[in-house]
């Protein structure tokens, strides 16, 4: 999953991209308004964290901008403002959730998974192919009944292919989902990743799901 955070403060910047890095996430950090515009139309993200007073461009008005070029990518609005006046102009700016300063970091990670879950219309957070289980909240994994310890990339990864079932998942799809802006995209890292993940998921098994579409991708599947 990849995350746009447009976030002035440093500090609190810093410490919700390290936290978001540790759950698993993809993150790209912008300062101001008009830097987080620039991302937030060029870039495709799960979610948008965005914070209401930013330099150049304030939040409700990018959030009001992306939604009117059809834009439709989640939003979490942040703001140190508490009032109702305050947080009804957050949603009326189409912001699909609001929170106020300081949060927890729990809070906030609990909001992250509710508002992707409802914009992927998942009626159960648990993804599931052939015996292979995996929870995106509790980050668990298990395979034949059995736990699989996954790296934060690996879990990304997995997950996404998991959601595209049956499809070919690209290089870039995964580069694009599971690292930032910054990412080198001539590396071989990816196939470095996916080549670990099938020998977590797939060793120990006859039956294999994760499978290599040669120039192409990847597809995990229980047909073959």
């Amino acid at each position: 999953m990849r995350i746009l955070l447009v976030e002035d403060e440093l500090r609190l910047s810093n410490v919700i991209k390290k936290g978001l890095l540790e759950e698993g996430y993809a993150v790209d950090v912008a300062y101001d308004g008009e830097e987080g515009q620039y991302l937030a139309e060029s870039e495709e993200y799960d979610l948008i964290i965005l914070d209401i007073m930013l330099p150049k461009i304030d939040g409700l008005t990018l959030c009001r901008s992306l939604r009117e070029k059809n834009i439709k990518t989640p939003v979490l609005m942040l703001t140190a403002k508490t009032t109702i006046e305050d947080k009804v102009a957050g949603l009326d700016s189409g912001a699909d959730d609001y929170m106020t300063k300081p949060f927890s970091f729990l809070e906030l990670r609990s909001r992250i998974q509710a508002l992707i879950r409802r914009s992927k219309q998942e009626s159960s957070p648990i993804l599931k192919v052939d015996d292979l289980i995996v929870d995106p909240i509790k980050h668990t994994v298990t395979r034949n009944d059995k736990n699989i310890t996954l790296t934060p990339k690996e879990f990304s990864i997995l997950e996404l292919l998991l959601r595209h079932k049956d499809e070919v998942v690209t290089r870039t799809m995964i580069t694009e989902h599971a690292w930032d802006y910054n990412f080198d995209s001539m590396s071989n890292i990816v196939d470095v990743f996916v080549a670990s993940l099938r020998r977590k998921i797939d060793k120990a098994s006859d039956k294999k799901l994760i499978h290599t579409l040669h120039g192409v991708g990847y597809r995990l599947t229980e047909d073959i």
